[in-house]
């Protein structure tokens, strides 16, 4: 654990609701204010931190005087805008404490499935960053519904690590780490120091949720992990009111249960591709294109294509399929649906002609292409 944390430069920190609020009692004053001491030592260390904050619902349940978290999506989308105001105002003025700036940032899946959104984020991201900002992110469940939720934090906590291509993922919660069984209910279970990312067994020991406050349980770090394992963050899953957690997990002290990312860190952009975009339709393309996409690690070219599917702009993440309907690849294209049908079967010499301007030579270039 020691290097994997003490290397890190870039962190994103994950807290859950029942920490925020303690357990919806209403926001924590102290354990906000502890959090963002740390997170300003660790600026001063040249770290950029982006926080992940759950609570909103949790907030807002108290202030409108509810006991117990309601089903309707528009009770949860009213709580989370009461909710949403006492939680960004406490980190304000937390940070502004510690003379640091922060951002409120609410996200939900759709602005990172759309590729023109993702990059419209992460673009702000880091440069509230590049100021010396510290972004604090929620769901936004005012908005959102059953189709767009990410469904809890800890997901978006992994997927706000592969927007900004974070060396670590912190998820703090009410337990210690992880254990082979819930510690709660078998006095014989077994503390997971350290996994690796993805083992399957880790799904298998995590349990359901653990509060009746928040939406996430063990299964959803363990799973949270093996997102953020994708473009190479490692996680730790530690106990939130640790003495000075992030500062003694940054320097190199073993809390909690760290499970290392196996994915090499310049894998990252199309691991992502891999496993967090939506497909917006596909081109079929011939054997001879096939063989210069897995065996020379080429890039895809228009004249290989037999078919297009479906309707996509330039910039949308598509399949590659081959004859049979395998798919074998999947990438950004370079062409509108439109235009790679006016491109298949066709050499680049006769793109200037076809399209009326120069255009790319490749279909989905290779950097930008994943094979599955």
């Amino acid at each position: 654990m020691s290097e994997v944390l003490r290397a890190a430069r870039r962190i994103v920190v994950k807290v859950g609701s029942s920490l925020v609020t303690n357990e919806g009692r209403g926001v924590d004053a102290e354990a906000i204010g502890n959090w963002c001491r740390q997170i300003a030592e660790l600026a001063a260390q040249r770290r950029e931190v982006v926080m992940v904050s759950s609570g909103a619902i949790a907030e807002g349940m108290k202030r409108l005087g509810w006991s117990a978290r309601p089903k309707e999506i528009h009770a949860l989308q009213a709580a989370a805008a009461v909710g949403q105001m006492g939680l960004a105002q406490m980190y304000e003025s937390k940070l502004r404490e510690r003379g640091i700036g922060s951002a409120q940032v609410l996200l939900t899946h759709a602005d990172l499935a759309d590729r023109e959104r993702y990059l419209n984020a992460r673009s702000t991201l880091l440069t509230l960053l590049s100021l010396n900002v510290i972004p604090v992110i929620n769901e936004n469940d005012t908005v959102v519904t059953d189709e767009i939720k990410f469904g809890d934090n800890d997901t978006l906590g992994a997927l706000v690590a592969n927007l900004v291509e974070a060396d670590a993922l912190v998820i703090l919660t009410d337990q210690s780490g992880l254990y082979s069984t819930d510690p709660r209910r078998d006095p014989s279970a077994r503390f997971i120091d350290e996994a690796r990312a993805g083992d399957p067994t880790l799904e298998r020991m995590a349990g359901g949720a653990g509060s009746s406050i928040g939406r996430g349980g063990m299964i959803t770090k363990v799973l949270a992990a093996k997102r953020a394992a994708g473009s190479g963050a490692s996680t730790v899953i530690a106990w939130g009111r640790e003495p000075d957690v992030l500062l003694r997990l940054a320097a190199g002290e073993a809390i909690g249960t760290l499970l290392v990312a196996g994915t090499a860190k310049q894998a990252a952009r199309k691991q992502w591709m891999a496993d967090h975009l939506q497909l917006r339709g596909a081109v079929v393309v011939d054997d001879g294109a096939v063989a210069k996409l897995r065996g020379e690690g080429k890039s895809l070219l228009p004249i290989g294509i037999v078919e297009v599917q479906g309707e996509f702009a330039r910039g949308d993440v598509v399949a590659v399929r081959d004859l049979r309907g395998t798919e074998i690849a999947r990438g950004l294209a370079n062409y509108a649906s439109g235009e790679a049908r006016l491109l298949a079967r066709r050499p680049s010499s006769e793109f200037e002609a076809l399209l009326g301007c120069p255009g790319e030579s490749e279909m989905i270039h290779r950097d930008n292409l994943v094979l599955v």
